[in-house]
């Protein structure tokens, strides 16, 4: 368009034109050509074949009665993507929490970015079959030698001038589909990083679920070591009451004061596990450690600090969300919906596809370059249509000699590939064993929480009566601080059961795959 619009003459303009013209028509035939090429040749390589997920139709562990594995998969997966919003009956704080996380948590932010990283790869790689067209242009003067002939001699001083502009043009066909795996390959790729950020979520979710759930059972903990330091405070007052008055020996005010300071020596640690939470806490929401402490700890003992209730009986707000059973997936759909599973299963098609990428180096390579331009001593004529130049060269290039090279690295990535099966089944194993242990892990936390809840109610009682009888000289003091330190004991692990069983849940929720949903990621080009 340029060239016609700065034409100078009729005569010349149609050279230009005629020029143009000619030139069009011989690159559009190559292209053509190239096309019909292209369309005609199916890539090399070998084609992808989704490898089939060998579960079992049934989960070995026994499940409780308030859990059921659904014959159609069939657990609720928008409830199961947010299940930290209803388990336990919905603790506002762990939601807050867990939303702030996933909103703000630097391991996110870098698998987004890594997400990022693979949608722009894409697109470069994807220009690998398109041509590429360069505009150049300069001027030089020169004066050749008078010795060569080329020059009259005393005309050495004149210099000679020449002035270019134009378009050079490469293409090289896609003719073996190289381009077109690599193209494959990246949009696995991208479908890769895509799981591996939904995985993050899970894990994000899940990790602070479980400082959570050990914040709130050191609390307890804490709860629990103060209310018995109050009762054996008690018992000290009374025995050096006792010992005033001459009811007992310094042995029993000795023994009780002992006590009291081992139960108060559980304290700091449990206060230390607190704080420690906190700060994992607050790291994961994307602040400094200490930034949540506050919020976490100011206040006194209630429910809303209390650990997150698990189900019992039917009662359960289920994996899926709905209350009632506890609805588990099949294995074969839980695998299905497990993000780490989906990305193993995408990295084994990034890996077959690089094996044509590798592959198409074994044919030859064809290829177009092409320039057009006008060159003149003048300026004044630059667009003359007499000072128009062109060329075009249709090329190929075969590396016949290259000692193996070629083969050892189709070696390679089918070495690769095989490696990507692997991991994908081993990933599918680990999937249905981490889903089997924590179903067996939550039923036994269970089980033991309600025999030591049991355990507590009884020694309460003899605590009572063992007190009771002290008072009235029926019983030693031996027996008093024996019942009391086995409270104390019992309660710890009452406490400490209930908020291990509630780690199994967390680890349960995140086996099942739950934290992520379709709208939290776009969906991939090559998908």
């Amino acid at each position: 368009m340029a060239m016609k619009a700065m034409a100078v003459s009729g005569g010349r303009m149609g050279g230009v034109r005629l020029m143009t013209r000619v030139s069009s028509a011989a690159v559009l035939l190559v292209l053509a050509a190239g096309s019909v090429v292209l369309t005609g040749c199916k890539a090399v390589g070998p084609e992808y074949v989704e490898p089939k997920t060998v579960a079992p139709e049934a989960w070995a562990s026994p499940m409780p009665a308030w859990m059921t594995a659904a014959p159609d998969g069939g657990a609720d997966g928008a409830g199961l993507a947010r299940w930290w919003t209803q388990w336990g009956g919905g603790d506002a704080t762990l939601a807050s929490l867990v939303t702030r996380a996933l909103e703000s948590n630097l391991d996110l932010r870098l698998a987004m970015e890594r997400l990022t990283e693979a949608r722009v790869a894409r697109g470069l790689v994807a220009a690998g079959d398109k041509p590429t067209v360069d505009a150049n242009g300069g001027y030089s003067r020169s004066a050749p030698s008078e010795t060569t002939g080329q020059t009259p001699k005393g005309d050495f001083g004149e210099g000679r001038d020449l002035f270019q502009i134009g378009l050079d043009a490469r293409w090289e066909l896609d003719v073996w589909g190289r381009t077109r795996r690599a193209v494959e390959a990246a949009d696995a790729d991208i479908a890769q990083a895509t799981w591996l950020m939904r995985d993050v979520r899970v894990m994000i979710a899940a990790e602070v679920a479980r400082n959570y759930v050990e914040l709130r059972t050191a609390q307890q903990r804490v709860a629990i070591a103060r209310q018995n330091v109050e009762s054996q405070q008690q018992t000290l007052d009374l025995t050096e009451n006792r010992l005033r008055a001459g009811l007992t020996s310094e042995l029993d005010v000795t023994r009780a004061r002992s006590q009291l300071a081992t139960t108060r020596a559980a304290i700091p640690d449990f206060e230390a596990q607190i704080r420690t939470s906190a700060y994992a806490l607050s790291v994961l929401t994307g602040q400094v450690p200490g930034a949540l402490v506050e919020e976490l700890t100011a206040g006194p003992m209630d429910a809303k600090r209390a650990i997150p209730a698990l189900p019992m009986g039917d009662v359960s707000a289920g994996a899926g969300g709905g209350g009632g059973k506890l609805v588990l997936a099949v294995p074969t759909e839980v695998v299905r919906q497990r993000a780490d599973v989906r990305a193993a299963e995408r990295a084994i098609a990034s890996a077959t596809a690089r094996i044509g990428v590798a592959t198409a180096e074994l044919y030859p390579s064809f290829g177009l370059s092409g320039a057009i331009g006008l060159a003149t001593k003048n300026l004044g004529e630059m667009f003359d249509g007499n000072s128009r130049v062109w060329s075009i060269a249709p090329g190929v290039s075969w590396n016949v000699l290259d000692f193996g090279r070629i083969r050892a690295n189709i070696g390679v990535q089918e070495a690769r590939a095989a490696q990507a099966l692997t991991a994908y089944e081993a990933s599918v194993l680990g999937a249905l064993r981490e889903v089997d242990t924590a179903i067996v892990q939550v039923q036994s936390g269970q089980q033991r929480t309600a025999i030591l809840g049991e355990a507590v109610a009884a020694q309460q009682r003899a605590v009572d009566l063992a007190t009771k009888l002290y008072r009235e000289g029926l019983a030693d003091f031996i027996s008093v601080l024996d019942t009391q330190r086995q409270l104390f004991l019992l309660q710890d692990q009452a406490v400490a059961s209930e908020g291990g069983t509630a780690l199994s849940m967390v680890q349960l929720y995140k086996a099942l795959g739950g934290g992520w949903e379709e709208s939290q990621a776009v969906t991939n080009p090559g998908q």
